[in-house]
């Protein structure tokens, strides 16, 4: 092909030479691993840093540069240059599209920075990297995770304004209190979860666990918990609580600093105790928290005031009972174990779920919602609070409009026309979208359903 392009340009036969001095594009970089470390030399940074433990790299280059890199590394050193490759996902715009400037979707990451912060970008991409995935960035992903940095920052200024500041000395497994068991438990179970997840290199298990731990157990539960106390509790239990709290929280900022290092660092420095702290977080030792801090009573049991509250929480959401209403509970079929939490907790699952008047009895008062959690029947009467008839004629036309929409997606999921044609990343998106309106029916027909018996 050359030699008929030269000849075709020249307009006579011309004698065409191979340049002599070319190499394989790949071939600088499949000699990286020892090129740089003073190969062919036998340096001290060549001994002490070949062979390596892990590369990291895209499934496009597999061929081109590890397969290389491994064949170099057997032929000049007789040694394999790393035993773990871990190959990430790419990053595509929200629609799954490659990013290209002639399209106009590319993500300048430092744009994204300015706007959300490098922790919150780092944080988003570490959550989506799932394995055998590539990763569909957008903006509202972005914001979500900064939204959860945001969550932890205001998390700490909390503890903050209680006066939580670690104290010399405090031993987890020393707590006397059962919401402290709890989560001091919850922290190692987290610790243990995130530590499986680094050795198998699953980092959006990681960012995963961490996020549920910190929004869900350590802010929306702990902390609402412990408000009580910390307004009307003994000195005591007041002490406790503030010396778990931040204990709690200096491991939170441990599990999340390889994920978001700028604002753990900030904290740690911010929540240092008076004598404040040496070093950078990142040279802090990991966590070493056993199955001896694990207290299944204590958990068993903060999980049922969990479980109790989301319930009745649901049910006023769905049932559309006003915020400030205190709505009676009615527990039946209560056993001695449950009874005993709910006398335990009252006050608290009062607050939580606004509930007034709390009591128990062998029969479910007329005109209640009921709902079950473990054995027993939690019974709600809402007639006083709602206009029912106006909320199950509310509940029919959303049912109607959800069922409206499912129909108009399975009518182009059935079109083989449409499979055919379209990307498949749009057919994905409605079968994602049908699923979703699915589960938004099925919780709509459980309050229809609850409200027919009334």
């Amino acid at each position: 092909e050359a030699q008929a392009a030269a000849d075709t340009h020249y307009g006579e036969a011309v004698d065409i030479i191979r340049d002599p001095d070319v190499l394989d594009t790949w071939f600088s970089s499949a000699l990286w691993p020892f090129s740089t470390l003073g190969w062919p030399e036998e340096t001290p940074e060549l001994a002490h840093h070949y062979p390596t433990s892990v590369l990291v790299t895209g499934f496009d280059i597999i061929f081109f540069w590890v397969a290389r890199m491994i064949m170099m590394g057997l032929n000049f050193r007789d040694e394999v240059p790393f035993k773990d490759v871990y190959i990430h996902a790419l990053v595509r715009d929200e629609k799954g599209q490659k990013m290209s400037k002639s399209k106009g979707n590319v993500m300048d990451p430092l744009v994204l920075i300015d706007e959300y912060g490098a922790d919150a970008l780092r944080f988003t991409l570490t959550a989506l990297a799932a394995q055998g995935r590539d990763i569909k960035l957008s903006t509202g992903r972005i914001e979500g995770y900064r939204n959860f940095v945001t969550k932890i920052w205001n998390a700490a200024r909390f503890t903050q304004i209680n006066g939580c500041t670690p104290v010399a000395g405090f031993d987890p497994a020393a707590c006397t209190l059962t919401v402290n068991k709890w989560i001091v438990g919850e922290t190692a179970k987290a610790g243990a979860d995130i530590v499986s997840a680094l050795e198998n290199y699953r980092f959006n298990e990681v960012a995963q666990v961490g996020y549920r731990f910190a929004w869900n157990q350590f802010c929306d539960w702990y902390l609402e918990f412990t408000k009580p106390i910390l307004q009307d509790g003994s000195e005591a239990d007041q002490a406790e609580v503030r010396a778990t709290t931040s204990w709690v929280l200096d491991q939170l900022l441990k599990y999340m600093q390889p994920i978001m290092p700028f604002v753990t660092q900030e904290l740690w420095v911010q929540l240092a105790p008076p004598e404040g702290r040496d070093g950078l977080l990142m040279l802090e030792s990991w966590p070493a928290l056993g199955d001896e801090l694990r207290a299944p009573d204590a958990e068993d049991e903060m999980a049922w005031v969990v479980r109790m509250v989301s319930e009745i929480r649901t049910v006023r959401s769905e049932m559309n009972v006003p915020p400030s209403a205190e709505l009676p509970l009615t527990l039946t079929g209560a056993s001695d174990s449950t009874i005993t939490r709910l006398e335990t907790h009252k006050n608290l699952l009062a607050r939580l779920a606004r509930l007034g008047e709390i009591s128990i009895s062998n029969t479910v008062p007329a005109g209640a919602v009921q709902v079950i959690v473990d054995e027993a029947t939690a019974a709600l009467p809402i007639g006083d609070v709602i206009d029912v008839a106006q909320e199950v004629a509310r509940l029919q036309k959303e049912i109607g409009k959800v069922d409206g929409e499912i129909a108009k997606i399975e009518k182009k999921l059935t079109n083989e026309s449409f499979i055919a044609k379209a990307p498949a990343t749009v057919v994905e998106e409605q079968r994602s979208r049908a699923d979703d309106y699915r589960q938004s029916r099925t919780k709509l027909s459980e309050a229809l359903d609850r409200l027919s018996t009334l």
